[in-house]
């Protein structure tokens, strides 16, 4: 049996402690918050994140970061983008070397640009850093429906070990050497979901929810390219995959803040009615400050920030990336 401890009561963290634990997994679930740990021992269930889930009695829920992580074989980093680097600060002096930490959130980090993996080798330089990614909303994995995910590892062996752990008849789970690929998808394609709900929030229709799918994958391939990704991890599960479900979904918090703001509340109105994190607007600068770094024309990202920075409308932004100067779909493709 595998002892697995979860970081972090949301509803992905609650989702993938249910995966864990009826693979025959001991889990333990730790929050940093104390009235967290309370209403999950309690409730048996996150309320809010993910209500109707249950977690069953034998997982252990502690607000103990000594007792969550001893003896654990696998630590699953759970909590949100922004607090991945100081939830890993507590773990400085608690964990082994070579201990095998699965980060599950999806972002860059502000100021530094780095990705959340990237965050665990800084702060725990002795860490196996993995990567687990893909359209895998924790409202219909928590409900057993079909998914599939990827992770990504330096190490091939280490892969194959997270793979096994987590797999089973409702969650299909690849591996893959390419992690900054899998980790930039991620994170990217939450920019690209908040233009898909601002141009729902207009009132637009299908055909521009495919076109911004289709040019943002686009947009993000070419950078993750340029940061020495592969282009075929953006065309699979952490690319364009993850793409479409958070666009389209929703279940999709980034879409929602996005159809809030086309329909013209400002971003803090939008994540306050949300209420949940939006990580997309976090990761918006981090792709524009990273798009001119790598020299890579992105102007759905910058679309993206003029609205939620420069307080430019939306509709008004629209246009004028409708009106840029026309060229080729594939420019190195060869004419006659």
């Amino acid at each position: 049996m595998t002892k697995v401890t979860v970081l972090g009561g949301g509803g992905w963290a609650i989702a993938l402690a249910k995966v864990l634990f009826e693979n025959g997994n001991e889990v333990t679930i730790w929050s940093k918050l104390e009235r967290e740990v309370e209403a999950l021992k309690t409730d048996r269930e996150n309320k809010v994140g993910l209500p109707g889930v249950k977690i069953d009695e034998k997982i252990n829920i502690t607000g103990d970061m000594d007792e969550a992580v001893k003896g654990a074989d696998v630590i699953v980093m759970a909590v949100a983008s922004s607090f991945v680097r100081s939830t890993a600060e507590l773990l400085v002096g608690k964990i082994p070397a070579n201990q095998i930490i699965v980060d599950v959130a999806k972002g860059i980090e502000s100021g530094t640009y780095k990705t959340m993996t990237e965050i665990l080798e800084d702060v725990l330089p002795d860490c196996n850093a993995v990567v687990l990614s893909g359209p895998s909303h924790a409202e219909e994995v928590g409900r057993q429906l079909p998914t599939a995910v990827v992770i990504g590892a330096k190490k091939k062996d280490i892969a194959e070990k997270v793979q096994n752990i987590f797999a089973n008849d409702y969650f299909r789970v690849y591996i893959s050497p390419d992690r900054k690929s899998i980790e930039l998808g991620g994170s990217l394609k939450n920019v690209i979901a908040l233009a898909a709900g601002i141009a729902d929030g207009l009132g637009y229709g299908d055909n521009t929810e495919a076109a911004l799918i289709t040019r943002g994958i686009k947009e993000i391939t070419q950078l993750g390219v340029a940061m020495g990704g592969h282009a075929r991890t953006f065309h699979g599960l952490s690319g364009i995959g993850d793409l479409i479900v958070t666009c389209d979904s929703k279940h999709s918090r980034n879409r929602r803040a996005g159809v809030l703001i086309g329909q013209g509340k400002t971003l803090e109105e939008a994540v306050k009615e949300v209420n949940m994190v939006v990580e997309g607007a976090v990761s918006a600068e981090a792709a524009l400050e990273l798009s001119k770094k790598y020299d890579v024309d992105m102007p759905i990202v910058e679309a993206v920030n003029e609205v939620l920075f420069q307080d430019k409308k939306a509709s008004v932004v629209m246009k004028e990336m409708m009106k840029r100067a026309l060229t080729n779909e594939f420019a190195d493709m060869d004419w006659e």
